[in-house]
C-alpha cells in the first residue's frame, strides 16, 4: 500500500511520545504540552524571541495532535514512517514500470503481484507522489518507474 506524504517531522517526538503509546497516552502528553506552550498561558515577562519560539512549539504540538489524535491520519502516518524506515534499511526488490502494472477500474488503482503472493497497490492519486510501494503481506518493496 502506498500513501500520500505526512512524513515531514517526527510527530511522536513533538509530543514526547512513542508509536506504541495508546491514544489516551498521546492525548495526555498533548494536553500537558499544550498547556505549557499555549500563548495565553505565557507570562508577560517572557522575552519576545522566546515567546515566538513557544508559540511555534505550540503550533507544532497542535499539528502533531491533529495527525496522531485521529485514527485514520495516525495509521497513514505510521505506514509512511514504516515505508521510510524500510527504504533506508531494506533494499528495493524490483523496479516496475507503471504501465506494466494491472489497472483495476473498479478500485481505481494499479496493482502488481508480489513473489510472496501478496499485492503491491498504488491508487491513481498516488501515482504522482509515490515511487516506492510495499507489499501488503511481506516486507518487499518495489520502485515504480514512471515513463514521461
Amino acid at each position: 500500500m502506498a500513501t500520500g506524504r505526512l512524513v515531514q517531522k517526527d510527530w511522536y517526538s513533538m509530543l514526547g511520545a512513542k508509536s506504541t503509546d495508546s491514544l489516551t497516552e498521546l492525548k495526555q502528553k498533548y494536553q500537558k504540552l499544550a498547556i505549557k506552550y499555549h500563548p495565553d498561558k505565557q507570562s508577560a515577562d517572557v522575552p519576545a524571541g522566546e515567546l515566538e519560539e513557544r508559540v511555534q512549539r505550540f503550533i507544532e504540538i497542535d499539528q502533531a495532535w491533529k495527525i496522531l489524535g485521529n485514527e485514520e491520519t495516525k495509521k497513514e502516518y505510521d505506514l509512511q514512517q514504516r515505508e521510510s524506515e524500510l527504504t533506508h534499511y531494506w533494499p528495493i526488490d524490483a523496479h516496475v514500470h507503471l504501465e506494466d502494472m494491472s489497472w483495476d477500474s473498479v478500485e481505481e488503482c494499479y496493482s502488481s503481484v508480489c513473489r510472496c503472493g501478496g499485492k503491491y497497490t498504488l491508487s491513481k492519486n498516488e501515482t504522482e507522489d509515490v515511487s516506492l510501494v510495499c507489499c501488503n503481506t511481506c516486507s518487499l518493496i518495489i520502485e515504480i518507474i514512471k515513463d514521461s
